[in-house]
């Protein structure tokens, strides 16, 4: 009997770790309660996040091209790309960090700042969909 007391309460802890691990489903359409807010405006910047990497790697790919199309001191669209994305990551993270301080310290901070992630991957996606039309992709 008492091995089974260990078993069992190792077996409760790996039950609550695995539901630990897994989040909770919301109903985004109907959230009210801030958690379930903050849970949704996270869940929404991922989607725009993925798909601001999808397009980033069609636009790496029509900068590759134009590189290759190109000699010597002219070649150098991939470095700008690169560079614009690096300087767009540094101002989306200090703009919604700013966002934040409407309600700093409170259950709605997380919301905020996911919300203009959110905002800014999206326009940045636009752009670089803008870029990839222009290039004929």
């Amino acid at each position: 009997m008492r091995a089974v007391v260990p078993v069992l309460g190792l077996l409760l802890i790996s039950a609550a770790s695995a539901l630990a691990q897994e989040p909770p489903k919301v109903d985004c359409a109907n959230a009210t309660a801030q958690l379930d807010l903050n849970m949704c405006a996270d869940q929404e910047y991922q989607a725009a996040d993925a798909e601001l990497n999808r397009i980033y790697k069609q636009a790496m790919t029509a900068v590759q091209v134009i590189d290759s199309d190109l000699e010597g001191a002219e070649v150098g669209a991939v470095e700008a790309l690169k560079k614009a994305q690096r300087a767009w990551t540094g101002y989306r993270d200090g703009q919604c960090e700013l966002a934040g301080f409407q309600a700093r310290g409170g259950q709605a901070e997380p919301m905020l700042v996911s919300g203009c992630l959110t905002d800014l991957t999206q326009k940045r996606t636009a752009e670089l969909k803008e870029f990839l039309e222009n290039q004929g992709n």
